[in-house]
């Protein structure tokens, strides 16, 4: 803009506005400005404008954080979460905390210093502290968490009914005759895996059934799962 301001001896407040077609700036003026920046390429600075404007109002920015890119239900939602951001006319700014504390840390540091609007998470697995978030809520940042959620932190949620799943799929599979139900799940340390696993539990409990531990796995992943699978276990497949 400052190139195309001392091409035409103007300010470069008139570029801007001559850019923006308003009206007070010469048709003549404009139209020679707005030729001129097409035929040299002139596209505005996306970032350079949304820091001109949190003067006034907030950058229209989310941060979101996965824990993995490649995991199909976390990229299921961020391809959720981008679509209704771009619906309202907001843009996302996602990254991945790769299941680290200390990634994670640096990611909120980092939504801070670009001004972020509010931030969407979900937390990593072996996150034991809060303070990074809490941080971003001091400083007035608006603080969503979904799926993997902390109970430590006064924020929003957006979660299922874990317990609740669990415990009616277990129920149904007694009620279809089963007696040994095998239960698969992730760290305990995280709210979503105590509530599927309290809902195994007291389904089993409820039907009259003693929770055996030999069929209790705790597993990230298929390939996990089919390491660490009892060899006595049998699995039935339907044809």
């Amino acid at each position: 803009m400052k190139d195309i301001a001392k091409k035409f001896g103007v300010s470069v407040t008139t570029v801007s506005r001559a850019l923006k077609d308003y009206p007070r700036i010469s048709l003549e003026k404009r139209r020679a400005i707005q030729q001129y920046a097409k035929e040299h390429n002139f596209t505005p600075n996306a970032i350079a404008v949304s820091l001109h404007n949190s003067r006034i109002k907030p950058m229209k920015v989310i941060g979101v954080i996965l824990p993995e890119f490649v995991h199909y239900y976390f990229s299921s939602v961020l391809a959720g979460i981008e679509s209704m951001a771009s619906r309202h006319g907001y843009r996302i700014m996602a990254a991945q905390s790769m299941e680290d504390y200390e990634r994670e840390v640096q990611i909120c540091q980092s939504f801070l210093e670009n001004k972020v609007c509010g931030v969407i998470v979900s937390q990593a697995k072996n996150t034991m502290q809060y303070d990074h978030f809490q941080k971003l809520l001091d400083k007035g940042i608006p603080l969503v968490f979904y799926d993997r959620i902390c109970t430590g932190v006064n924020a929003n949620r957006v979660v299922v009914d874990d317990y609740c799943g669990a415990f009616n799929a277990v129920s149904h599979l007694i009620e279809t005759g089963c007696r040994r139900i095998a239960f698969f799940g992730s760290s305990m340390t995280l709210e979503i895996s105590k509530n599927r696993f309290n809902g195994y539990k007291d389904a089993l409990l409820k039907h009259g059934i003693e929770m055996d531990k030999d069929l209790v796995c705790f597993c990230d992943n298929r390939a996990e799962a089919e390491r660490i699978t009892p060899p006595h276990f049998v699995f039935r497949q339907s044809a």
